[in-house]
């Protein structure tokens, strides 16, 4: 278990993880097709996406939050 303090990495750990899964699924099966070779093509173009994905949300979650914050009341 992760101290409380790391949860807001966390969460952008698996968030960013989880997305650049299906968005590089979605894209690659589309590009590619169904066919030999589709999985490891997903998974090297899933491991770069999430390379880029992870340290994107950490950078645009909290300004995400202060547009959230500005679009809603309490």
């Amino acid at each position: 278990m992760f101290p409380a303090r790391y949860a807001p990495v966390l969460f952008g750990f698996v968030l960013s993880g989880l997305m650049s899964a299906l968005v590089s699924a979605i894209a690659t099966f589309r590009a590619a097709g169904m066919g030999q070779g589709l999985a490891a093509l997903w998974l090297g173009n899933w491991l770069s996406s999430w390379a880029v994905a992870f340290p994107a949300v950490l950078v645009v979650a909290p300004l995400a939050r202060r547009l959230v914050a500005r679009l809603t009341r309490s």
